[in-house]
């Protein structure tokens, strides 16, 4: 079940063409995206706009899978640019006249927004904002007098009014509800699933990765469906219990798919496959299954680990959408924190991060006024869409997005020579800015490995092709605007790397803390829904713990950890993910299993290095008769054969680490 780390690093060639495979719902997105481009440069050309190309460019941080989410984020973004402008425009009316003024103030407001954006939960939308300010900010500076410069800051404000008001209408219209999607997802589960129950090995990886994604994407379109009205409150409450129940099933065939002496002999996977396949037909049409019959064999000559499966897998099927009853008064919601993080005025990085933004902006601010080249201001904007928290993370953007940038640069460069000459309309136009925006975002909006490239890909095409209101092949504003892109990658790498470096080694141990606390709160969790959904989580952090493990190797050497470190973490989140299937079917069985904080603290060194206790022999009492015995043999032998499957796969992991460690440690290969 667990996922190597490698998987999450730095993209191989050989693994391109599997990133770029289509997956439910790539398609239809990458059209709507690119749709919306077009539609952005028809306006801007029609009214004559300036930077139609960054117009074009904020579609890409506008959309989502679902219409609501999308409809609600464009909205947010406009009330935030507005807010945002109306503070630089006030700032203004004192400071624009003098230039000594004019550029501190510039330097001030853009150290405090970025403040706010990496210590509060505008972080999530942080990239989009700041280049919104980082804009605004540069004409501020480049303006002669008071009223052009108000009407710069307007035209910033319909820059990105354009686009986000053709989002809203385009989405309403075609994007699905988030009870589609959250169905969809459902469904396609379930059928690999199935496929894992005949084809286990070719399914073990997308059991795997659907795992590491959790369940709160489809928590949350289920709470957007209800908001929206395509779902009423008590198919939400059933919806909800499906994924519970799905989380379950995925468990247990994932277990198969691991296990070859728990795969299941014919006589059960093709019952239980063939269920599954018709449950997915119903989550596809739109419904949900209810009241399912699965008629199944005896399981009393099964081993144990297949009676697992099969228990585990007619348990959650039956009960696929039939809502758990409260067992007691469900406790308060925690209180959620304020605007700010919890350590927003605390942690010195956050006061940090925006210096070294800022610093790294100023300085090609100043670089590109100095020396009169206005051709390479997209230096400036690059800063503020390339810099993040840690260094690793933005070393791992910073590497997308040059390849993206000389990608995209290839691509404009060639459709100014070889196509655009022969426009002679807007029409035209739109259609050579649909298919760059198309190619964009089929690689934006893929796998998180690439991602940032196919975002920076849509920026320096825009930036290369989009030149005025009307078709034009003008190769020097294509060259300047692909050096500055260029240069503010560098700039930013070389003021991240050598300045207040912030590894992401901490975050790290964090992470791996609060993992391990997630599966101590599971043990003791009695609710079936409450400890699944917790499960859940804890799956989902795993993987985006892998991840960040991961990114380390982009560190510079005098910032990435020492390679024991690596290593260390490398089978601590290793361990952790090979126990998860056990502790998870034995909290199904017995919450509270003292077996499971055995494990955990095996883990964390407080407790001693050997076999998990099993218990003792089931022994007849007086009372007992041989059924009520031969159940209770049955029950403890599926929970040794759980503990043996855990220690089983410690004692592997052991091996193989110990093989290994006279070799230097490498963050691609697989844990």
């Amino acid at each position: 079940m667990a996922q190597p780390a490698a998987d999450f690093g730095r993209p191989r060639a050989a693994d391109l063409l599997k990133l770029l495979a289509p997956y439910p719902g790539r398609a239809a997105m990458t059209w709507r995206v690119a749709l919306i481009c077009a539609l952005t440069v028809l306006v801007t050309s029609a009214y004559g706009t300036p930077e139609a190309a960054i117009s074009a460019y904020v579609v890409f941080f506008l959309n989502r899978p679902d219409r609501v989410t999308s409809a609600l984020l464009s909205v947010a973004m406009l009330l935030l640019v507005t807010i945002i402008l109306g503070l630089v425009l006030a700032v203004a009316i004192f400071v624009l006249d003098d230039p000594v003024w004019r550029v501190a103030s510039i330097a001030l407001l853009s150290m405090g927004l970025l403040f706010i954006t990496s210590a509060s939960k505008l972080r999530p939308v942080g990239a989009i904002v700041a280049m919104i300010v980082g804009f605004g900010l540069d004409k501020l500076g480049s303006v002669p007098f008071g009223e052009v410069a108000t009407r710069a800051l307007l035209y910033v404000w319909l820059m990105v009014a354009i686009p986000i008001g053709i989002a809203i209408c385009v989405n309403l219209v075609l994007a699905p509800s988030p009870r589609r999607l959250a169905c969809r997802e459902l469904a396609k589960r379930l059928r690999l699933a199935a496929r894992s129950l005949d084809h286990p090995d070719a399914a073990r990886d997308g059991l795997a990765a659907c795992l590491r994604q959790g369940d709160a994407q489809i928590g949350s379109w289920l709470k957007l469906s209800v908001v929206e009205g395509s779902s009423v409150r008590a198919d939400a409450g059933a919806l909800k219990q499906a994924v519970s129940s799905t989380l379950a099933i995925l468990v247990a065939a994932d277990l198969v798919a691991q296990e070859p002496p728990g795969r299941l002999p014919a006589a059960f996977s093709a019952p239980i496959a063939k269920t599954l396949e018709e449950m997915a037909d119903m989550l596809d049409a739109g419904g949900y299954p209810v009241d399912i019959e699965l008629e199944l064999p005896a399981d009393n000559n099964l081993a144990p680990l297949m009676r697992i499966a099969v228990t585990s897998l007619r348990d959650a099927i039956v009960r696929f959408a039939a809502v758990e009853p409260e067992a007691a008064p469900a406790p308060p919601p925690p209180k959620r924190g304020g605007f700010f993080l919890a350590d927003a005025f605390t942690n010195p990085d956050h006061i940090r991060y925006a210096l070294k933004t800022t610093v790294a902006a100023m300085f090609c601010y100043l670089l590109y006024s100095q020396l009169d080249w206005p051709g390479i201001h997209t230096c400036f904007i690059t800063v503020y869409m390339v810099s993040l928290g840690t260094t690793a993370e933005t070393v791992e953007k910073l590497t997308l997005r040059i390849a993206g940038c000389l990608a995209g640069a290839l691509l404009g460069t060639a459709a100014i020579v070889y196509v655009m000459p022969g426009l002679t309309s807007v029409g035209q136009l739109m259609g050579v800015v649909l298919a760059g925006a198309w190619l964009s975002a089929w690689v934006a909006f893929g796998s998180p490995r690439i991602s940032y490239a196919g975002f920076q890909i849509a920026f320096a095409f825009f930036l290369c092709v989009i030149q005025g209101a009307a078709p034009a092949f003008d190769l020097t504003l294509a060259r300047d605007r692909t050096i500055g892109i260029l240069l503010g990658n560098v700039v930013v790498y070389l003021v991240f790397t050598r300045v207040w470096p912030v590894s992401i080694a901490a975050r790290i141990d964090t992470a791996l803390a609060a993992l391990q606390q997630q599966w101590e709160k599971l043990a003791m969790l009695g609710q079936t829904t409450a400890r699944r959904a917790q499960a859940a989580s804890a799956m989902a952090q795993h993987g985006a713990l892998a991840q960040d493990l991961a990114l380390v190797h982009y560190e510079p050497s005098w910032v990435r950890p020492a390679p024991q470190w690596i290593t260390d973490r490398q089978r601590a989140l290793a361990e952790l993910g090979a126990l998860e299937g056990p502790m998870f079917l034995l909290a199904e069985r017995s919450a509270g299993d003292a077996a499971i904080s055995g494990w955990l603290r095996r883990l964390t060194g407080s407790a001693p290095q050997g076999p998990t206790e099993a218990g003792q022999p089931i022994r007849p009492g007086p009372d007992q008769d041989d059924a009520t015995t031969g159940a209770a043999a049955a029950t403890e032998a599926v929970r040794a054969a759980l503990l043996n499957l855990g220690d089983t796969r410690l004692i592997q992991l052991k091996h193989g680490s110990s093989d290994g460690a006279t070799k230097e440690p490498n963050t691609h290969e697989p844990i």
